[in-house]
């Protein structure tokens, strides 16, 4: 049986076993192939390629993020979250939470992880094939030997390499997207809840003065100081009231249960505390003057879209450099035979395997990824208009928003209380009846619903204009991503 030794290197921590061979040609070979080996083997990088994502949650989000992959560090992360839930909690704390406790964008991480392992495994070298052949007949002894390696992926290696980094670097990029917008998801969700609960506090005090103006009337009718008409009036606001007590109430307890969800919580951290009320409107709003431009230059699926073109380009240039050649296999053989006196005779040479173009000279794999390039090219600037108009209309609902919250601060709800007060001392006074009483109260609880959901409807807003800028919104039309074709694109250039 053949001798082995082995050829290790610490730059990739990988050892191949070759056959010792019988002569300088085979030696050559082998240490042409080991060179080659080690000029394109990348390994793993010590962060699993989360390095980009904290700098751009970092930069974009002020928040950290981590990747759980040991007991300790879930730990760790348990010890955070009771630590921000011990408190009560705000938008920026539960943005916090979900990027540690929410395991779908540590799904995502895993996926940067799986991404990085198809990167290093791109960039290794084919494996070669060793084989060893003994026949034995009555009057002769026939052994050979051969080592046989892909000559074509040798050769293609560092530029299959380029692509699968980038790839890579594209999948580092989308777990950042996915933890904006898991961010933007959480922040959402948290002003939600809040004006949910804050409307259903609002009219659970509605109800309290409805109730006891209905049975006042009921007391004043059972005297004959009140009559039926005016009774029913206060019944009836009184019903409705509770109506929409009962609907708030609903929809804070869903509001909360989404909230939860995005943040990852159950069990004993369930019963965490919300704010009474939504923030105070900022002072002045934001002055975004050249919002188009920030959203070029910060968005990450636009930084995505451009790497995918930067792949695609790459494989199209592999795909004509190799378009005659599909196959190419070589590799060096030895072979031993014993001739009619009995003596062995080694016979040496190479082996060639080439698959002649007869049929097809690569003209459809060509004409394929130049249609895939002009297509990510399209596609690359349909995103880039998407994305100014994206951030044009978030800048304009985000003012707008702005300013119809602050009209109802400022403006409605001082109103509608100097007009509530003046109607009750009018009652009081029996200057007007008790229908004109019920309908100045309906109103000032509209206008205070309406207010409250401005104020929510702004924050939205705000979080929706920080997505649109940096990325994170929820796509409307799937544009961000890559196309199904485009997946494969890499794939061009290793056949």
């Amino acid at each position: 049986m053949s001798r082995y030794r082995a050829i290790s290197w610490r730059s990739c921590r990988h050892v191949v076993q070759v056959p010792r061979a019988p002569c300088r040609v085979a030696r050559a070979g082998i240490a042409l192939t080991v060179l080659t080996m080690v000029s394109g083997c990348t390994w793993f990088s010590p962060d699993a390629g989360m390095g980009v994502v904290a700098t751009v949650a970092d930069r974009e989000l002020n928040k950290d993020v981590a990747a759980i992959r040991t007991s300790n560090e879930a730990e760790a992360v348990a010890i955070a979250v009771r630590r921000l839930l011990g408190r009560t909690l705000t938008a920026d704390a539960a943005v916090q939470i979900a990027l540690l406790n929410n395991r779908g964008l540590q799904a995502a991480y895993n996926e940067l992880a799986l991404a990085e392992a198809a990167m290093v495994e791109a960039s290794l070298p084919p494996n070669p094939r060793i084989s060893y052949l003994r026949r034995a007949g009555s009057n002769e002894l026939e052994v050979e030997r051969a080592i046989v390696a892909d000559i074509l992926a040798l050769a293609t290696l560092p530029a299959r390499s380029e692509i699968a980094l980038v790839r890579f670097r594209q999948a580092q990029l989308r777990a950042a997207l996915e933890t904006l917008r898991l961010a933007t998801d959480a922040r959402r969700a948290y002003y939600r809840a809040v004006a949910a609960q804050e409307l259903a506090v609002f009219l659970a005090q509605a109800q309290s003065t409805a109730e006891t103006a209905a049975q006042l009337a009921v007391r004043l009718g059972e005297t004959g100081a009140m009559n039926k008409l005016d009774q029913a009036r206060d019944q009836v606001f009184y019903a409705d009231i509770t109506a929409q007590l009962a609907v708030a109430r609903q929809a804070a307890a869903s509001e909360r249960e989404a909230l939860i969800r995005l943040l990852g919580l159950w069990g004993g951290n369930l019963d965490f505390k919300l704010p009474s009320a939504l923030p105070k409107l900022p002072g002045r709003a934001q002055s975004l003057a050249g919002v188009e431009l920030e959203a070029v230059r910060r968005r990450v699926d636009l930084q995505i879209a451009r790497m995918e073109l930067d792949a695609i380009a790459r494989a199209y240039g592999l795909s004509q450099a190799t378009r005659f050649i599909n196959l190419l296999e070589a590799g060096y053989a030895d072979k031993f035979e014993k001739n009619q006196e009995g003596n062995r005779i080694r016979k040496r040479g190479f082996e060639v395997d080439l698959q002649i173009p007869i049929f097809d000279f690569g003209e459809v794999r060509v004409r394929e990824a130049e249609a895939l390039y002009m297509q990510t090219v399209n596609r690359l600037l349909e995103l880039a208009v998407n994305v100014r108009s994206e951030a044009r209309d978030a800048y304009r609902v985000y003012r707008s928003a702005y300013d119809i919250a602050g009209h109802y601060q400022r403006e409605v709800l001082p109103l509608r209380k100097i007009i509530s007060e003046e109607t009750l001392l009018r009652y009081n006074a029996m200057q007007i009846d008790v229908f004109a009483l019920l309908a100045e109260e309906r109103q000032r609880v509209l206008a205070t619903i309406t207010a409250i959901q401005a104020k929510r409807d702004f924050w939205l807003a705000s979080a929706d204009l920080k997505a649109a800028v940096a990325g994170g919104g929820r796509p409307r039309n799937g544009s961000e991503g890559t196309s199904p074709m485009a997946a494969s694109s890499a794939e061009a250039g290793r056949h």
